[in-house]
This record gives structure tokens, sequence and C-alpha cells, in this order.
């Protein structure tokens, strides 16, 4: 146990780390990992594989992943914004490479390989995004002169462009809703939120009509017609599991349940671990933003507040389209279940994620004045950062 005496950097980010946040991380992370055992072989068996080849590779990025979000928490919401910044250029640089070099998967360029290694450069865009638009929308909030809303809407434009050229639509969607939620809480005026709603709309008939997979997914969705496999045989794991689950390694919808380790692992999870299991789980991902906007909310910083909002609703409507996938929900999307599904790319990208929540929630001796003077005096001029 670190002791309040010491004054170190280990024992300083102790004792002002908010630890049931970071409980709830390694939680989830260990869940993960756990249901790598029960969700992953089967899909290793019928590709070729060993049994254990993707129990093995989620064991081999949960140590990264873990001392990524632990270093990441260490730094000032100064050195968070340096770091998302570097982040966010070079993952837009690989993004525009992947478009040209990048390994085509059904149909569309995600993935670039360097080495041994391959990465997916719009996981790691999604956090270092959230956090330069949370500074952009706070430096208009600071400075009305600033156009940082401008360069905001610029940015977005930017990267929209790029997960459409790959094409990613779920991605766009998500990095959408958070991006407009951002700017919803920085004082949207009503004449752009009538604009964002019709241009959601025109993008959603774009797709329809020019991406014949993605209007495939929404006809299957309406109709329950063609091919409908997966989702099915998804619900039908769940319907399998109950309340209290078949038992762990008990399940058998399981083994042909098609990406059962990634999309659909919620589904494995319910066959073998039961329905109260997932609503434990989903209760898990609702603390995170629940707790996260108390954060946001308490805290004067407009870069703080929007930032924490951000990245955790990032993480709530992320989970929000791959759990209302495998409920039959919403039309089948391939996304992964934060820190839960497997993943390299992913699952750090999350723990960058987790690493810049834990250290914008630090509680900072000048935070606590802060906060202090603002249920004092109501909302103020934000401090200096």
């Amino acid at each position: 146990m670190v002791s309040r005496a010491e004054r170190g950097p280990l024992a300083e980010w102790f004792w002002t780390i908010d630890r049931y946040f970071l409980a709830v991380f390694v939680l989830l992370i260990g869940t993960g990992f756990m249901l790598s055992f029960a969700a992953s072989p089967a899909v290793a068996e019928r590709i070729g594989l060993d049994s254990f080849h993707f129990v093995e590779r989620h064991a081999l990025f949960l140590l990264p992943s873990i001392i990524v979000m632990v270093g990441l928490s260490f730094l000032s919401p100064r050195q968070v914004r340096r770091a998302a910044m570097i982040m966010l250029v070079v993952s837009l640089a690989m993004m525009v490479l992947v478009l040209f070099i990048g390994m085509e998967v059904k149909g569309s360029r995600r993935w670039i390989t360097i080495s041994f290694l391959s990465i997916q450069p719009s996981e790691f865009m999604k956090p270092a995004f959230v956090v330069v638009c949370a500074w952009l929308f706070a430096e208009h909030q600071r400075q009305p002169d600033i156009p940082g809303n401008l360069f905001a809407m610029i940015l977005f434009v930017i990267v929209a462009a790029l997960l459409v050229a790959e094409p990613d639509l779920g991605q766009t969607i998500l990095t959408t809703a958070v991006w407009g939620s951002m700017f919803f809480m920085a004082g949207m005026p009503w004449i752009w939120i009538v604009l964002m709603a019709g241009g959601a709309a025109g993008g959603l008939f774009f797709a329809y009509g020019f991406f014949p997979h993605v209007a495939l997914r929404i006809n299957q969705f309406l109709t329950g017609e063609g091919n409908t496999y997966q989702v099915d045989t998804a619900h039908e794991a769940i319907v399998r599991g109950s309340w209290f689950g078949s038992g762990p390694g008990e399940g058998i919808v399981k083994r042909i349940l098609p990406d059962s380790h990634t999309d659909f692992v919620f589904s494995v999870a319910a066959e073998e671990f039961g329905v109260i299991f997932c609503m434990a789980l989903l209760g898990l991902y609702i603390f995170v933003v629940m707790r996260g906007l108390s954060h946001a909310f308490r805290d004067r910083s407009h870069f703080t507040r929007f930032a924490v909002a951000g990245l955790v609703l990032q993480i709530g409507f992320q989970s929000i389209i791959n759990i209302g996938v495998n409920l039959q929900l919403l039309p089948a999307k391939g996304m992964t279940l934060p820190l839960i599904s497997y993943g390299g790319s992913s699952q750090i990208a999350i723990c960058v994620t987790a690493g810049f929540i834990l250290a914008l929630t630090r509680h900072r001796p000048e935070k606590r004045a802060q906060e202090r003077s603002f249920f004092r005096t109501g909302y103020g001029a934000p401090a200096a950062e």
C-alpha cells in the first residue's frame, strides 16, 4: 500500500487517480481475457489454427495495453493535448496510406502492416480526434474570436472523408455521434443542429444508395430476409443462455457463430454466463459514461469538460452499437465491444482512451479549488491551463 506521507510520482498518482475508473477498466480488461477462452477457440479451429491461437494473441496485448493506460494516466492536461495532437497527425497520415497500400479485407482497406504488426489507424485516430476537438471547442469558448469551432468542423470533414473512403461507415457514424455531442455541449447554435441533422440524414441516404453492402444490411434488418445467419445465430445463443447461462465452456451455439471472438462476443457471454452477467457488463459501461459525465459537469476547464465527456461517450456509443447488433436492435455492423473483444489495435486504442480519461479526471489540488469555486459562484471564466 502506498502511504499518503510519500511524495513521489507513484504515491501522488495513487492518491489522485480516480480508483473507481481504474478498477472498472481493469475489470473490463480481465473480463475480456476470460471471455476469449470461451469465444475464440471455435473460431481458431474453423480456420485451421491452434485452438488457443487467439487467446494467446489476446494475452500478448494485455500487458502493453495496461502499460499504455497507466502510463498515459500520469500525464497533465497539457501533455494529454500534445500526445493527442501527435497521435492524430500520425494516425491521419496512416489512414491516407491505408487507402493506397492497406490490406483489403471484405472490400475495405482499414489495415496497414508494419513489420509483423497489422495496425488499424482509425482506432487510434478516435481518442486523439476527441481530445483535439475538445481543445478547439474550448479555445473558442475561452476566446470567441478564435475560430476553434470552424477548425473542429474542418477536422471532422477530413476524418469523415477518410473513413468513408476506406470505407468504414460504422466508425463514421460513431465519430459523427461523438463529435456532434461535443459540439452540442460547446453551445452549438440551433441552425447548426438543424443543418447537422439534415446532413446526417443525407449521409445515410447516400450510404444506402452508393454502398451496396450498407443497403443489403439495412434491408435485411428491416425485412428479415436474405442472409441473416450471423445475427440469427447470435440471437439463438442469447436465448439459449437464459438468465444464468449454460456454464463456462458449455456453449454450443458459439461453435457455429462467425466472429464470436470480436463482433459477437456479447452473445457468447450471454450463452455461457447468462443475461444477468450481461446486464452487469452493461452496468459497467453505464458506470463509465455516468461517472465521466459527472466529472465533466464539475470541472470548470472547458477543455477537460469536453474531452472527458467525449471520451466516455465514445466508449458508450461503441458499446451501444455492438450490443445493439447482438440483440438485433441495430443493423449488422462490425464493431468491437470496448476492452472485451479480441483485437490488438482496438484493445490498445481503447486503453489510450482509458488512459486519457484517467489523466484528465485526476484530483489535482488546483482542480479541487476550481470545483469549490464553481459550486460557490456557478459557471465562470475557465481556469488557465
